[in-house]
């Protein structure tokens, strides 16, 4: 794929939703990384359905480790390998008050540290807490991608260096949620709804998939 197409992709997907948000509902730093470590292999939507629960009792490092790996398994129980993710959730919150005054740290290296943080999540923290430009490549992202030709990759971290390399910077801040969006909503995993979508002009995918009742 050629420049101008790629600056077209993004163009016309900055012109549906010129600012891009998190489908993940929080209110600070802490509480942002705690949902995304939650979100892998689980919806937004079931994330943000036991944080309305838990974050009201327990949203800060000190309050999570009061609350103690049960008494997360509690709200959590709902979302996908909630045991590892409960013990990871409380030993990541002792970790923020025995090295960091608390506070999530606004650094890759740090938090590459954290217990159950990994490359994606330390890219979703730093690019929407600390609005550092980087591009967290998550299934949708990595298919997306793959797809379209925009930024073909065998992994992730193959298709996370080549939409550093390609997308023009100034869509870099919101590249990986106009990405992940038009993932969960047009560019299905199952069938591509290509018959409404707003880059489909310029997206080397083929064939092109008709509308169901076609």
């Amino acid at each position: 794929m050629n420049a101008n197409k790629r600056r077209a992709i993004f163009e016309t997907l900055q012109s549906i939703d010129p600012e891009p948000k998190t489908e993940l509902e929080y209110s600070t730093p802490f509480e942002l990384l705690i949902a995304v470590m939650l979100s892998a292999q689980a919806t937004d939507v079931s994330v943000n359905k036991a944080m309305r629960k838990m974050f009201p009792v327990a949203n800060t490092p000190q309050q999570i480790v009061e609350l103690g790996e049960e008494g997360v398994t509690g709200y959590i129980k709902t979302i996908g390998l909630y045991r590892t993710k409960a013990k990871n959730v409380v030993a990541t919150s002792r970790l923020l008050l025995d090295q960091y005054g608390g506070e999530v740290p606004a650094n890759r290296e740090a938090l590459e540290s954290l217990p159950g943080v990994g490359r994606k999540t330390a890219n979703v923290v730093l690019n929407i807490a600390f609005g550092e430009p980087t591009i967290a490549v998550d299934t949708h992202i990595f298919r997306v991608a793959n797809r379209t030709g925009l930024a073909p990759g065998k992994d992730v971290r193959a298709v996370e260096a080549a939409l550093e390399k390609f997308t023009p910077a100034e869509f870099v801040q919101h590249a990986h949620h106009w990405l992940i969006l038009h993932g969960r909503y047009v560019c299905k995993a199952r069938r591509p709804e290509c018959w409404h979508c707003a880059i489909e002009p310029l997206c080397e995918f083929k064939p092109k998939t008709p509308p169901p009742d076609l």
